[in-house]
């Protein structure tokens, strides 16, 4: 074979590989699991525009477990065994009964072994009694009693609230708010609008918790007029655990059949954004094209 023929040969080849390899690299997806079935908003609405959403990223698998109803028997929790280790991240969407030792053993197992969490909305109700669940999420809705309070003020900086001081969880009247995001750095909000207007939701205050190493993503201004507290408030937040990494969103309040704040295409983008972040510690996709524009 001459030269000319190798090197036509050899180029062949390794243009074939090329292709495969970009071939298998984009067939491959995350794996995420949704965890539902109790929750104090409805769930059976909500999951499926979460699963839909991260799907139609193109980045995602999607699996769905879904717990036994409100006060089953021991032999239906018996049965609830997510197998956390086959996903590369959660997303908890539920807000109701403690879960058996063995499926809260098994999630600190997989977050502190390098596993992502995505909290979302009233998820961060859950779980008081839990203390590992209470260093995962930081912040959750508990009393002033409970722990500590963060804020930002008006200069970005982050301000501890001992515990007991302070108002404890809550929200006023749902209405639209600005976003103002905190980390502009940080790959689930590098390249949105440093600051834009959510749909009309739920502003969370006064959550409680350890907080420990939290870095605030984005916050909102919970308006005294409007039951708030006067203060910046976290929206998103990101935390370690061990080796892996969990984010709460505590957007996304479900009204009766009003899905507004669910569908909002912030919201969605922020979910989507942060289960890529929480299961690789990076970010690859841009803003939707629909992600709300600079406030003014």
């Amino acid at each position: 074979m001459s030269r000319a023929r190798r090197w036509r040969a050899a180029w062949a080849f390794g243009a074939a590989f090329l292709m495969l390899a970009g071939a298998a690299g984009a067939a491959e997806k995350l794996k995420v699991l949704i965890i539902e079935g109790q929750n104090n908003h409805d769930w059976k609405t909500t999951t499926p525009v979460l699963k839909e959403a991260l799907e139609a990223s193109g980045r995602f698998e999607v699996g769905v477990a879904t717990t036994p109803p409100a006060k089953s028997p021991d032999s239906a929790w018996d049965a609830f065994r997510p197998r956390f280790k086959d996903y590369d991240a959660v997303l908890t969407n539920y807000n109701g009964e403690p879960w058996p030792a063995a499926v809260r053993e098994g999630l600190e197992s997989y977050v502190s072994g390098g596993g992502g969490l995505v909290v979302m909305h009233a998820a961060n109700n859950a779980f008081a009694d839990w203390p590992a669940y209470n260093d995962m999420i930081g912040l959750g809705w508990r009393d002033a009693a409970f722990g500590d309070r963060i804020t930002v003020d008006d200069s970005g900086k982050v301000v501890r609230t001992p515990k007991g001081e302070g108002p404890g969880s809550g929200h006023g009247p749902r209405h639209a708010f600005a976003v103002v995001v905190r980390n502009p750095e940080h790959p689930i909000m590098k390249g949105l609008p440093r600051t834009w207007t959510h749909a009309v939701d739920e502003l969370y205050h006064g959550q409680r918790g350890p907080a420990k190493d939290m870095d605030v993503l984005a916050s909102a201004y919970s308006d005294s007029g409007k039951g708030g507290t006067g203060a910046h408030e976290p929206m998103v937040w990101a935390i370690p655990f061990g080796k892996g990494r969990v984010v709460t969103n505590v957007m996304g309040h479900v009204a009766g059949d009003d899905l507004g704040a669910v569908k909002a295409p912030d919201f969605l983008a922020l979910i989507v954004r942060s289960a890529e972040w929480a299961a690789t510690g990076a970010v690859t996709l841009p803003p939707p094209a629909d992600f709300p524009a600079e406030a003014r």
